[in-house]
């Protein structure tokens, strides 16, 4: 089976535990206003076999030791859990470590891939349906349903979180992401991220429009604040 990567990592040390590679996966179908990757919108022709992914990521088994491993990234790499389910399945058998970093928009047979997930980097947009919409331009009820099937495993999850000036830096959204994460089982981390604009000089590249031109990046030290309110509610 064939698959559309976008790019590919090694040797980091970002997007979850030890020294990773990390394979971004081309498409995605929301349009959140703070996406740093647009490049990966749109899905690109296919152009790894899932053999041959599987031989590049083993190239790097050595330096996996200590808890590092691979990590599926995007764009949303559920996107093509079927391409995904085949890699995936040929790494378990090497006890390679696997994550997922997914806005929870999926497409196959999800329950099968998660059997060979160590780990999911579960990125939260919104907690409230209206605002969720108007971040991503999609539905909130995708998300919930992804949360649902989540929790019938045992996966870890790690959460993240973007935090943006004058949209969610208040203690009320603070509030009610606390609520909203009483929902997900396994959670082992939580994170905020404050809003940054590195990836706003791809928008002019590509001839997009950038929603988040004229907004601020997030203040890290009231960002930090925020973590410290959200861990003491």
């Amino acid at each position: 089976m064939n698959g559309s990567v976008a790019s590919i990592e090694t040797l980091t040390s970002v997007d979850g535990p030890g020294i990773r590679t990390i394979v971004f996966m081309s498409g995605c179908h929301k349009r959140c206003m703070y996406c740093h990757n647009p490049e990966m919108f749109k899905m690109t022709k296919p152009n790894y076999k899932d053999k041959d992914l599987v031989e590049k990521i083993l190239r790097y088994k050595n330096y996996f030791k200590r808890g590092g491993g691979v990590t599926f990234s995007g764009g949303e790499p559920l996107l093509q859990t079927d391409f995904l389910i085949k890699v995936c399945k040929k790494l378990k058998e090497e006890n390679i470590h696997i994550a997922i970093d997914t806005a929870g928009d999926y497409i196959g047979d999800l329950q099968e891939l998660l059997k060979y997930v160590d780990l999911v980097i579960l990125d939260i947009k919104d907690t409230r349906p209206k605002e969720y919409e108007y971040l991503t331009k999609s539905k909130m009820k995708k998300f919930n349903a992804f949360v649902k099937k989540l929790n019938k495993t045992k996966v870890d999850v790690f959460i993240r979180q973007v935090i943006i000036p004058d949209f969610n830096d208040n203690i009320s959204y603070i509030k009610s992401l606390r609520e909203y994460l009483k929902q997900i089982n396994n959670i082992k981390d939580v994170a905020f991220l404050p809003y940054h604009k590195l990836g706003s000089e791809k928008y002019l590249e590509l001839g997009l429009f950038n929603p988040m031109l004229n907004v601020k990046e997030m203040d890290k030290d009231k960002c930090d604040k925020l973590y410290q309110a959200f861990l003491n509610l």
